[in-house]
Protein backbone atom coordinates (compact mmCIF):
# COMPACT_ATOMS: atom_id res chain seq x y z
CA UNK A 1 0.00 0.00 0.00
CA UNK A 2 2.57 2.00 1.23
CA UNK A 3 4.57 1.13 -2.29
CA UNK A 4 1.30 2.46 -4.22
CA UNK A 5 1.07 5.76 -2.53
CA UNK A 6 4.60 6.75 -2.91
CA UNK A 7 4.44 5.75 -6.97
CA UNK A 8 1.41 7.69 -7.14
CA UNK A 9 3.25 10.56 -5.30
CA UNK A 10 6.63 10.16 -7.55
CA UNK A 11 3.98 10.52 -10.73
CA UNK A 12 1.56 13.21 -9.25
CA UNK A 13 5.14 15.11 -8.68
CA UNK A 14 6.20 14.48 -12.20
CA UNK A 15 3.25 15.28 -13.70
CA UNK A 16 3.27 18.79 -11.96
CA UNK A 17 6.94 19.49 -12.75
CA UNK A 18 6.27 18.74 -16.17
CA UNK A 19 2.81 20.94 -16.14
CA UNK A 20 5.06 23.95 -14.56
CA UNK A 21 7.40 23.17 -17.47
CA UNK A 22 4.97 23.23 -19.92
CA UNK A 23 3.28 26.38 -19.04
CA UNK A 24 6.44 28.31 -18.93
CA UNK A 25 7.31 27.29 -22.19
CA UNK A 26 4.06 28.39 -23.16
CA UNK A 27 4.61 31.69 -21.51
CA UNK A 28 7.75 32.15 -22.94
CA UNK A 29 6.21 31.60 -26.40
CA UNK A 30 3.19 33.76 -25.76
CA UNK A 31 5.78 36.75 -24.82
CA UNK A 32 7.56 36.44 -28.22
CA UNK A 33 6.92 39.08 -30.33
CA UNK A 34 7.39 39.02 -34.03
CA UNK A 35 8.02 41.28 -36.93
CA UNK A 36 8.16 40.86 -40.37
CA UNK A 37 9.72 43.35 -42.11
CA UNK A 38 9.49 44.47 -45.48
CA UNK A 39 13.21 44.02 -46.73
CA UNK A 40 14.86 44.90 -43.37
CA UNK A 41 18.30 45.79 -45.37
CA UNK A 42 16.20 48.74 -46.78
CA UNK A 43 16.75 52.51 -45.58
CA UNK A 44 13.08 53.00 -45.40
CA UNK A 45 12.93 50.12 -42.69
CA UNK A 46 15.93 50.96 -40.52
CA UNK A 47 14.37 51.31 -37.60
CA UNK A 48 13.78 48.39 -37.22
CA UNK A 49 17.49 46.87 -37.05
CA UNK A 50 18.52 49.97 -35.68
CA UNK A 51 16.20 49.48 -32.43
CA UNK A 52 17.77 45.76 -32.14
CA UNK A 53 20.71 46.84 -32.18
CA UNK A 54 20.68 49.66 -29.75
CA UNK A 55 18.96 47.39 -27.41
CA UNK A 56 16.04 49.34 -27.17
CA UNK A 57 13.58 46.05 -27.30
CA UNK A 58 15.15 44.53 -24.36
CA UNK A 59 15.52 47.66 -22.87
CA UNK A 60 11.94 47.64 -22.30
CA UNK A 61 11.91 43.48 -21.31
CA UNK A 62 10.58 42.88 -24.93
CA UNK A 63 11.77 39.85 -26.84
CA UNK A 64 11.40 40.55 -30.58
CA UNK A 65 12.06 38.38 -33.68
CA UNK A 66 13.06 40.75 -36.71
CA UNK A 67 12.10 38.40 -39.67
CA UNK A 68 12.77 39.79 -43.56
CA UNK A 69 10.28 39.60 -46.37
CA UNK A 70 10.83 41.07 -49.45
CA UNK A 71 7.47 42.48 -50.63
CA UNK A 72 5.51 44.78 -48.13
CA UNK A 73 2.37 43.02 -49.75
CA UNK A 74 3.48 39.22 -48.68
CA UNK A 75 4.53 40.66 -45.03
CA UNK A 76 0.44 41.76 -44.47
CA UNK A 77 -0.48 38.33 -45.80
CA UNK A 78 2.03 36.79 -43.05
CA UNK A 79 0.15 39.29 -40.64
CA UNK A 80 -3.40 37.93 -41.19
CA UNK A 81 -2.48 34.53 -41.38
CA UNK A 82 -1.31 35.03 -37.92
CA UNK A 83 2.28 34.16 -37.97
CA UNK A 84 3.24 37.33 -36.88
CA UNK A 85 2.07 39.72 -34.76
CA UNK A 86 3.59 43.11 -36.40
CA UNK A 87 5.05 44.17 -39.62
CA UNK A 88 7.21 47.01 -40.10
CA UNK A 89 5.86 48.15 -43.56
CA UNK A 90 4.06 51.20 -45.12
CA UNK A 91 0.90 52.63 -43.44
CA UNK A 92 -1.14 52.59 -46.92
CA UNK A 93 -1.99 48.68 -46.49
CA UNK A 94 -3.77 49.69 -43.15
CA UNK A 95 -6.20 51.76 -45.32
CA UNK A 96 -6.38 49.05 -47.96
CA UNK A 97 -6.81 45.97 -45.65
CA UNK A 98 -10.43 48.56 -43.86
CA UNK A 99 -11.58 47.66 -46.87
CA UNK A 100 -11.51 44.09 -46.78
CA UNK A 101 -12.62 44.06 -43.31
CA UNK A 102 -9.78 43.79 -41.69
CA UNK A 103 -8.62 46.74 -39.11
CA UNK A 104 -4.68 46.95 -38.75
CA UNK A 105 -3.25 49.87 -37.34
CA UNK A 106 -0.57 51.80 -37.28
CA UNK A 107 1.07 52.19 -33.72
CA UNK A 108 4.36 54.43 -34.96
CA UNK A 109 4.52 56.16 -38.11
CA UNK A 110 8.30 55.84 -39.16
CA UNK A 111 8.09 58.18 -42.27
CA UNK A 112 6.13 60.83 -43.72
CA UNK A 113 7.50 60.74 -46.66
CA UNK A 114 8.18 57.59 -48.93
CA UNK A 115 12.18 57.18 -49.31
CA UNK A 116 11.43 55.52 -52.74
CA UNK A 117 12.87 56.89 -55.96
CA UNK A 118 11.68 56.61 -59.55
CA UNK A 119 14.57 55.28 -61.34
CA UNK A 120 15.09 55.39 -65.06
CA UNK A 121 17.65 53.26 -67.20
CA UNK A 122 20.49 54.44 -68.98
CA UNK A 123 19.68 52.26 -71.78
CA UNK A 124 16.54 54.44 -72.06
CA UNK A 125 17.44 58.57 -72.03
CA UNK A 126 13.94 59.51 -73.64
CA UNK A 127 12.05 58.98 -70.46
CA UNK A 128 12.34 62.45 -69.13
CA UNK A 129 8.81 62.55 -67.23
CA UNK A 130 5.96 60.14 -65.76
CA UNK A 131 4.38 61.33 -69.32
CA UNK A 132 7.12 58.81 -71.15
CA UNK A 133 6.39 55.87 -69.31
CA UNK A 134 3.62 55.36 -72.02
CA UNK A 135 3.97 51.84 -73.42
CA UNK A 136 7.12 51.07 -70.65
CA UNK A 137 7.32 48.40 -68.68
CA UNK A 138 8.32 49.55 -64.97
CA UNK A 139 9.72 47.91 -61.60
CA UNK A 140 7.77 47.93 -58.83
CA UNK A 141 8.38 45.44 -55.74
CA UNK A 142 5.17 43.40 -55.92
CA UNK A 143 1.47 43.50 -57.75
CA UNK A 144 -0.78 45.05 -54.99
CA UNK A 145 2.57 46.10 -53.36
CA UNK A 146 2.73 50.35 -52.11
CA UNK A 147 5.48 50.97 -54.54
CA UNK A 148 2.99 50.26 -57.73
CA UNK A 149 0.27 51.94 -56.21
CA UNK A 150 2.71 55.05 -56.35
CA UNK A 151 3.91 54.25 -59.71
CA UNK A 152 0.78 54.49 -61.36
CA UNK A 153 -0.75 57.09 -59.67
CA UNK A 154 2.39 59.42 -60.38
CA UNK A 155 1.35 57.81 -64.18
CA UNK A 156 -1.84 58.95 -63.85
CA UNK A 157 -0.89 62.51 -62.84
CA UNK A 158 1.15 62.47 -65.81
CA UNK A 159 -1.81 62.51 -67.93
CA UNK A 160 -1.72 58.82 -68.60
CA UNK A 161 -4.39 56.28 -68.85
CA UNK A 162 -4.45 52.60 -67.39
CA UNK A 163 -3.31 50.05 -69.30
CA UNK A 164 -0.55 52.74 -70.77
CA UNK A 165 2.02 51.17 -68.53
CA UNK A 166 2.81 47.85 -67.22
CA UNK A 167 3.98 47.11 -63.88
CA UNK A 168 6.50 43.87 -63.45
CA UNK A 169 7.19 42.97 -60.00
CA UNK A 170 10.76 42.58 -59.35
CA UNK A 171 11.50 42.83 -55.85
CA UNK A 172 14.05 44.73 -54.58
CA UNK A 173 17.98 44.97 -54.64
CA UNK A 174 19.98 42.60 -56.19
CA UNK A 175 16.62 41.29 -58.61
CA UNK A 176 15.79 44.88 -59.15
CA UNK A 177 19.30 45.43 -60.52
CA UNK A 178 19.47 42.28 -63.03
CA UNK A 179 15.97 43.36 -64.13
CA UNK A 180 17.02 47.06 -65.30
CA UNK A 181 20.07 45.18 -66.62
CA UNK A 182 18.10 43.01 -68.76
CA UNK A 183 16.23 45.39 -69.67
CA UNK A 184 12.77 43.67 -68.47
CA UNK A 185 11.93 46.98 -66.81
CA UNK A 186 12.94 50.25 -68.53
CA UNK A 187 11.92 52.37 -65.07
CA UNK A 188 11.50 51.34 -61.49
CA UNK A 189 10.51 52.47 -58.15
CA UNK A 190 13.08 51.33 -55.68
CA UNK A 191 15.27 52.62 -52.48
CA UNK A 192 18.38 52.74 -50.82
CA UNK A 193 21.05 51.76 -50.54
CA UNK A 194 19.76 50.09 -54.50
CA UNK A 195 19.54 53.72 -55.86
CA UNK A 196 22.81 54.99 -55.08
CA UNK A 197 24.22 51.89 -56.00
CA UNK A 198 22.66 52.29 -59.68
CA UNK A 199 23.33 56.01 -59.93
CA UNK A 200 27.36 55.02 -59.07
CA UNK A 201 27.83 52.85 -61.89
CA UNK A 202 25.52 54.94 -64.15
CA UNK A 203 23.27 52.46 -64.86
CA UNK A 204 20.62 54.38 -63.59
CA UNK A 205 19.51 58.08 -63.07
CA UNK A 206 16.66 59.25 -60.88
CA UNK A 207 13.77 60.69 -61.95
CA UNK A 208 11.29 61.16 -59.33
CA UNK A 209 12.55 61.61 -55.73
CA UNK A 210 10.42 60.85 -52.70
CA UNK A 211 13.19 60.53 -50.26
CA UNK A 212 11.81 63.86 -48.49
CA UNK A 213 8.84 65.67 -47.41
CA UNK A 214 9.39 68.72 -49.69
CA UNK A 215 9.70 66.55 -52.92
CA UNK A 216 7.39 64.23 -51.97
CA UNK A 217 4.68 66.84 -51.69
CA UNK A 218 5.73 68.09 -55.25
CA UNK A 219 5.32 64.26 -56.81
CA UNK A 220 2.21 63.37 -54.82
CA UNK A 221 0.35 66.39 -54.01
CA UNK A 222 0.74 65.95 -49.85
CA UNK A 223 2.93 64.37 -47.22
CA UNK A 224 2.82 60.37 -47.59
CA UNK A 225 2.94 58.43 -44.57
CA UNK A 226 4.79 55.63 -45.26
CA UNK A 227 7.47 53.50 -43.20
CA UNK A 228 5.62 52.29 -39.85
CA UNK A 229 4.82 49.77 -37.59
CA UNK A 230 1.54 48.62 -37.84
CA UNK A 231 -0.67 45.39 -35.87
CA UNK A 232 -4.38 44.10 -36.31
CA UNK A 233 -6.35 46.20 -33.91
CA UNK A 234 -7.61 43.49 -31.82
CA UNK A 235 -4.26 42.48 -31.27
CA UNK A 236 -3.10 46.13 -29.81
CA UNK A 237 -6.45 46.47 -27.86
CA UNK A 238 -5.78 42.88 -25.73
CA UNK A 239 -1.79 43.59 -25.32
CA UNK A 240 -1.62 47.51 -24.45
CA UNK A 241 1.51 47.03 -22.40
CA UNK A 242 3.12 45.24 -25.36
CA UNK A 243 2.13 47.61 -27.81
CA UNK A 244 3.44 50.40 -25.30
CA UNK A 245 6.81 48.90 -24.97
CA UNK A 246 6.90 48.59 -28.52
CA UNK A 247 6.00 51.80 -29.21
CA UNK A 248 8.89 53.42 -26.58
CA UNK A 249 11.75 51.14 -28.32
CA UNK A 250 10.92 52.74 -31.81
CA UNK A 251 10.18 56.41 -30.99
CA UNK A 252 13.43 56.22 -28.94
CA UNK A 253 15.02 55.03 -32.16
CA UNK A 254 13.63 57.33 -33.68
CA UNK A 255 14.54 60.07 -31.71
CA UNK A 256 18.12 58.46 -31.84
CA UNK A 257 18.18 58.99 -35.57
CA UNK A 258 16.96 62.44 -35.61
CA UNK A 259 20.37 63.93 -33.28
CA UNK A 260 22.82 61.04 -34.52
CA UNK A 261 25.07 61.35 -38.19
CA UNK A 262 23.87 59.59 -40.71
CA UNK A 263 28.03 57.59 -39.95
CA UNK A 264 27.36 57.23 -36.05
CA UNK A 265 23.54 55.26 -37.55
CA UNK A 266 25.62 53.40 -39.95
CA UNK A 267 27.85 52.25 -37.24
CA UNK A 268 25.05 50.66 -35.57
CA UNK A 269 23.67 48.47 -38.51
CA UNK A 270 25.35 45.11 -40.06
CA UNK A 271 27.88 45.60 -42.36
CA UNK A 272 26.23 43.76 -45.48
CA UNK A 273 24.00 46.24 -45.37
CA UNK A 274 26.82 48.49 -46.97
CA UNK A 275 26.76 46.13 -49.63
CA UNK A 276 31.13 46.67 -49.91
CA UNK A 277 30.13 50.33 -49.96
CA UNK A 278 29.94 51.92 -47.03
CA UNK A 279 30.73 55.56 -47.39
CA UNK A 280 28.06 55.27 -50.14
CA UNK A 281 25.73 53.99 -47.48
CA UNK A 282 26.00 57.08 -45.41
CA UNK A 283 25.42 59.56 -48.10
CA UNK A 284 23.02 58.03 -48.94
CA UNK A 285 21.02 57.93 -45.52
CA UNK A 286 22.17 61.46 -44.94
CA UNK A 287 20.48 62.35 -48.28
CA UNK A 288 17.25 60.91 -46.80
CA UNK A 289 17.05 60.53 -43.53
CA UNK A 290 15.12 63.86 -43.51
CA UNK A 291 12.20 61.56 -44.04
CA UNK A 292 11.95 59.79 -40.62
CA UNK A 293 9.81 61.29 -38.18
CA UNK A 294 11.08 62.80 -34.65
CA UNK A 295 8.16 61.32 -32.62
CA UNK A 296 6.50 57.95 -34.54
CA UNK A 297 3.41 60.77 -34.86
CA UNK A 298 1.13 60.28 -37.82
CA UNK A 299 1.62 63.55 -39.83
CA UNK A 300 -1.82 65.28 -39.85
CA UNK A 301 -2.41 65.27 -43.22
CA UNK A 302 -0.64 62.22 -44.43
CA UNK A 303 -3.84 59.80 -44.13
CA UNK A 304 -5.81 61.48 -46.58
CA UNK A 305 -2.97 62.15 -49.55
CA UNK A 306 -2.78 58.18 -49.06
CA UNK A 307 -6.60 57.59 -49.37
CA UNK A 308 -6.31 59.47 -52.57
CA UNK A 309 -3.91 57.78 -54.45
CA UNK A 310 -5.57 54.51 -53.07
CA UNK A 311 -8.65 55.87 -53.80
CA UNK A 312 -7.90 55.72 -57.59
CA UNK A 313 -5.60 52.69 -57.89
CA UNK A 314 -6.85 50.13 -55.36
CA UNK A 315 -9.67 47.64 -56.25
CA UNK A 316 -10.42 47.03 -52.67
CA UNK A 317 -10.63 50.93 -51.68
CA UNK A 318 -12.28 52.18 -54.74
CA UNK A 319 -15.97 53.58 -53.98
CA UNK A 320 -15.36 52.13 -50.13
CA UNK A 321 -15.90 54.12 -46.97
CA UNK A 322 -12.80 54.18 -45.28
CA UNK A 323 -12.80 55.30 -42.06
CA UNK A 324 -9.31 56.56 -41.61
CA UNK A 325 -9.15 57.29 -37.48
CA UNK A 326 -9.03 53.68 -37.42
CA UNK A 327 -5.95 52.72 -39.71
CA UNK A 328 -3.92 54.67 -37.23
CA UNK A 329 -3.17 55.31 -33.56
CA UNK A 330 -1.36 57.84 -31.49
CA UNK A 331 -2.02 56.66 -28.26
CA UNK A 332 0.75 54.66 -27.50
CA UNK A 333 3.68 57.06 -29.24
CA UNK A 334 1.97 60.23 -27.49
CA UNK A 335 2.77 58.14 -23.79
CA UNK A 336 6.42 57.69 -24.66
CA UNK A 337 8.79 59.35 -21.80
Amino acid sequence: MRSSRSLFQTVAISALFAAASFGASAANAADKITIMVGGYEKQIYLPAKLAESLGYFKDEGLDVELLNEAAGVDAENQLLAGAVQGVVGFYDHCVDLQAKGKFVESIVQFSQAPGEVEMVSSKHPDIKSPADFKGKSLGVTGLGSSTNFLTLFMASKAGLKPGDVVTVPVGAGGTFIAAMQQDQIQAGMTTEPTISRMVKTGEASVLVDMRTVESTRQALGGTYPAASLYMEAAWVDAHKDEAQKLANAFVKTLRYINTHSAAEIADKMPKDFYVGDKDGYIKALNDGKGMFTPDGVMPEDGPKTVLAVLSEFSKNVKGKQIDLSKTYTTEFVKNVK
